[in-house]
Order: structure tokens, then C-alpha cells, then sequence
């Protein structure tokens, strides 16, 4: 499924438009796994904080963040995707992301456990997300790529938080 974003991606390096050099992930560490996502969706990074706590939500909405007088839904990673809770820590970490959906843009915030490094990639590195089957979403996965000895799952935050625009708007109207 994430065929088309690896090969835009290309399509744009063979065209000049991108540089194939420069295609930058932040990555992150979550569950012991590697993800990245694209630096220039990237805001800004800031150590956790308790955020306001909206009733009537998905366990893994934690609710809203004042930024600077912007309203930001925040979202645990480790909950989207299913995996094992764990308390924050000291390293834990909201990467807070500009998201383009069909309202147009949107600030959203993603808890991750501890932010990684940059990672430099070019599309020649980059592999398709596997197919699973119909039982397992990778839509989200725009590809992955190997960082040295690990593979890092690079995510598509438009499709991943695209997914949940719906309880931003709900959050937003409700705060």
C-alpha cells in the first residue's frame, strides 16, 4: 500500500524536485522498535507535560495542549498502535507535527518514548512497507529503511493522524 509514496518520492528525485541527498526523518523510539517521520512535518519537540483530559475519547487521545494559543490533540503512540502501556519517563517526549487532511492543515502531538537522532535517507534505501493481508493497516507506513543494524519504520503522519481528524474536531469543539 505504500508503493506510491516511495515511488512519488522517487518520481520527484528523478524530476529535480526533491533532493535525494537530503530526505531527513526524526526518529523515535517506541516499544523498543525504530520509527521516523518526515523533519519537516516536525514543530517542535517537548519533554512531556500533563495535558487537559477530554471525557468521551479513545484511550489513546490524551487529551489537549494549550501551544502558544493553539488548541493541540495529543495522541500516545504506544496506544494507537496497540502496544503495551508504560509510565512516562524523563525521556518521554511529544513530537508535535503539522498533519494536512481534508480541512487542511492541522497541529497534532504524538507521545513517544525517547526521540532518536536525524536520520538522513534517499529513495534509493527506502523499501515498501510489506503486505500483510487485508488484517494488518500498514497504510500509515510510507516505508521503511535500514539505520546500520536496525530497520526503521518511516510513518505517513497524514494518514496515520488524517485517520483520527474526526476526534481532533471533536476535541476542539469540545475545549
Amino acid at each position: 500500500m505504500a508503493e506510491p509514496q516511495v515511488a512519488e518520492l522517487k518520481n520527484l528525485q528523478n524530476e529535480g524536485l526533491a533532493d535525494e541527498q537530503n530526505a531527513q526523518y526524526l526518529t523515535f523510539e517506541l516499544a523498543d522498535e525504530d520509527y521516523g517521520v518526515d523533519i519537516l512535518r516536525v514543530q517542535e519537540i517537548r519533554g512531556w507535560d500533563v495535558v487537559t483530559r477530554v471525557p468521551n475519547t479513545p484511550s489513546y487521545v490524551k487529551g489537549v495542549l494549550n501551544l502558544r494559543g493553539a488548541i493541540v490533540p495529543i495522541f500516545d503512540l504506544r496506544e494507537r498502535f496497540d502496544l503495551s502501556s508504560q509510565e512516562y519517563t524523563k525521556d518521554t517526549v511529544v513530537i508535535v507535527l503539522r498533519v494536512n487532511g481534508e480541512t487542511g492543515r492541522r497541529i497534532m502531538g504524538i507521545i513517544v518514548d525517547a526521540v532518536s537522532d536525524v536520520l538522513n535517507a534517499n529513495s534509493s534505501g527506502l523499501a515498501n512497507a510489506p503486505d500483510f493481508g487485508s488484517r494488518v493497516a500498514t497504510e500509515f507506513i510510507a516505508g521503511l529503511v535500514s539505520a546500520g543494524d536496525k530497520m526503521v519504520m518511516l510513518l505517513d503522519v497524514d494518514k496515520l493522524l488524517g485517520q483520527d481528524q474526526e476526534s481532533e474536531q471533536e476535541l476542539t469543539a469540545a475545549k
